[in-house]
């Protein structure tokens, strides 16, 4: 099925959960050290944004017994474009319900993609509204830059992981609408290794990458954007000052030309501090595609992702014994 055009019902990534089992130690590490602003926590919850996000929430950790996630969140483009979805996942078969949805949100879908990730999409959306103290004086940001961290501006994207890419990359395209702009192809064209997507111009939000320990509903990463290069080396030392394991960069990557750092948050979740990458205003785009000789290593200035890079989700399960040895394709 051809993907259509004219389909442009979801606007934005809006939200992402992330489960934890260190509630308190990944809570420090998205406030204290990120600098992400907390605007709403239970005992089992709480609710963040970057300083820059004009939501009042696009961040929730929830305490559990492993590390992995939850529900993301994908805001429509109307309420009509809501009620259109929703019908259209119902009819695919992959709907679970509507629910009055999460903090912040309003009257929700909620569904799945075909490899078990949940997801909603809504429409309604409180907009954030910055008590008198991080009031900016720029009357077009929603919060003053608070200094505190890394000082992440927005959230930006996530990585998921899929056992049968194509399936999953037809359900973003041809149920969602969203945009193909970068692929992965090994084998002559044959295997879909990874598929990288937008419903907007951002360059992607939504990545299929292959699972291959051949799970189903894992996190490969969540993404934070900030404003400049120097922003993500300034990062690199604050983790490195207090502790936080980082996996790779500070680099660039050759897919999206994003510049990156990647680093475990306490609950063991993969989190990616982002900058650079290139937006993309064409409505006929054309995907550009990788094979395993242009790839390389993934990365721009030729240096080697580790191991993990591939190996490792959130939730980690068994079976890397028995998973192909591919290289890395980020």
């Amino acid at each position: 099925m051809t993907p259509t055009a004219s389909l442009h019902d979801i606007a934005h990534l809006g939200s992402v959960e992330l489960l934890t089992p260190a509630f308190d130690r990944s809570l420090w590490y998205f406030h204290d050290l990120l600098g992400m602003e907390v605007v709403q926590r239970t005992a089992t919850a709480a609710y963040l944004r970057g300083y820059g996000d004009h939501a009042a929430t696009t961040l929730k950790l929830t305490a559990a017994p492993g590390p992995g996630v939850g529900c993301v969140a994908w805001r429509a483009t109307s309420p009509e474009a809501l009620e259109r979805r929703a019908v259209a996942l119902q009819e695919a078969g992959l709907g679970i319900g509507w629910t009055n949805g999460d903090f912040g949100r309003g009257r929700s879908f909620r569904f799945h993609d075909p490899d078990g990730h949940v997801m909603e999409v809504y429409w309604e959306e409180q907009r954030y509204v910055a008590p008198p103290a991080q009031r900016s004086t720029l009357k077009n940001l929603p919060q003053k830059y608070s200094g505190r961290g890394v000082g992440v501006r927005r959230a930006d994207h996530l990585a998921l992981l899929a056992a049968d890419v194509p399936a999953n990359r037809g359900f973003a395209q041809n149920l969602l609408g969203f945009q193909l702009r970068e692929q992965v192809l090994y084998q002559n064209g044959t295997r879909e290794i990874g598929s990288w997507m937008s419903p907007n111009a951002i360059h992607h939000q939504l990545a299929y990458v292959a699972d291959l320990k051949g799970g189903h509903g894992r996190l490969h990463h969540f993404s934070l954007w900030v404003d400049n290069r120097d922003d993500v080396l300034r990062a690199a030392d604050i983790l490195s000052e207090n502790g936080v394991f980082i996996e790779a960069g500070p680099a660039k990557h050759n897919n999206s030309q994003g510049f990156y750092l990647y680093s475990y948050e306490p609950g063991g979740n993969r989190v990616e501090i982002y900058s650079g990458s290139f937006l993309v205003m064409a409505p006929d785009w054309q995907p550009v595609t990788w094979n395993e000789h242009e790839r390389g290593t993934g990365v721009y200035w030729g240096g080697a992702l580790p191991e993990s890079f591939i190996r490792y989700a959130t939730p980690d399960i068994e079976g890397e014994a028995d998973a192909p040895r591919l290289p890395v394709f980020f």
